[in-house]
């Protein structure tokens, strides 16, 4: 990896701040990317913190043309707009995803619907929808007790593939620690090849399909 300034977006949705599987692996992933790279600024944004549903209101200022908006519109979406900013920012988007009940924490799909914004993350054509957000890679960080990650029962991790991709963040990595209830020590170890795996995969040029 060059020597290169990265800005590392940090999203953390478990419920736990202390003894997350997920958020101590970000804090491993991390820190092995600040060893490798001279230059690492990190956002952090932890939705434990709290994170708002949208409501009518939001979708009525978000379906209102930017300039048609009133003043209370506006600020009705202004922390959705801190949020996007974020992502903006980001070369790296980094989110800890445990998996709850066969899917993700109901915080990171508030969080997702705050972003997910048309005209303003992604947009569509002719040819259909297209993400606004390239040029950007993602690490997903799971967890679970006994659901295995890709599995038929896993409706998160390939949903959050799917959701990166179509605001055009088609570059993703998965570090999953999958099966900590029966194999804790196996699912710690297979999540650090994972991570391995995924430091080397931020430092390649990205694809064609970036």
């Amino acid at each position: 990896m060059s020597k290169n300034k990265l800005t590392v977006l940090r999203i953390d949705s478990s419920g736990r701040r202390h003894g997350s599987t997920t958020r101590a692996l970000t804090d491993q992933f991390i820190e092995s990317l600040k060893e490798k790279t001279a230059d690492v600024a990190v956002i952090t944004r932890d939705l434990a913190d709290g994170m708002p549903f949208v409501d009518e209101d939001w979708i009525g200022a978000n379906f209102t043309p930017a300039e048609n908006r009133t003043a209370a519109q506006s600020a009705i979406l202004a922390f959705s707009d801190s949020l996007v900013e974020e992502l903006k920012a980001a070369d790296i988007v980094v989110i800890g995803a445990p998996i709850y009940n066969f899917n993700i924490p109901a915080v990171l799909k508030a969080w997702i619907d705050q972003v997910a914004r048309a005209r303003v993350t992604f947009q569509y054509t002719e040819k259909g929808p297209v993400g606004l957000l390239k040029g950007k890679r993602a690490v997903i960080v799971t967890a679970s007790g006994g659901v295995k990650v890709g599995s038929d029962y896993d409706f998160g991790t390939d949903y959050l593939k799917h959701l990166l991709g179509f605001i055009g963040i088609t570059e993703t990595s998965v570090i999953a620690a999958d099966g900590l209830a029966t194999d804790q020590d196996g699912a710690l170890s297979r999540a650090g090849a994972d991570l391995k795996q995924a430091l080397l995969t931020v430092e390649t040029p990205f694809s064609s399909a970036a």
